[in-house]
């Protein structure tokens, strides 16, 4: 895996984890202001999931790292088949 691999398949699996981090804790306003979403959270605490986000990326980036680099699933032996 190059550089320029190992920065997407990051950037791919850090956008993913995001995706399933954002719902956790969301707790909507119970008397939301005229003008304001009734669904919209009432602490999003973004950067406190950003860093639990970035966290989990990079364990799972490490394991697909692990992965490819040692040949543990190797797609050109599945193509032989």
């Amino acid at each position: 895996m190059t550089w320029v691999n190992g920065i997407v398949v990051f950037i791919c699996v850090w956008w993913l984890v995001l995706f399933t981090v954002l719902p956790w804790g969301v707790r909507p306003v119970e008397n939301p202001e005229e003008g304001h979403e009734r669904g919209a959270p009432e602490k999003p605490m973004l950067w406190r999931k950003a860093l639990i986000t970035t966290l989990i990326s990079i364990v799972i980036w490490i394991a697909i790292y692990v992965v490819v680099t040692m040949n543990i699933i190797s797609f050109r032996d599945m193509v032989e088949f």
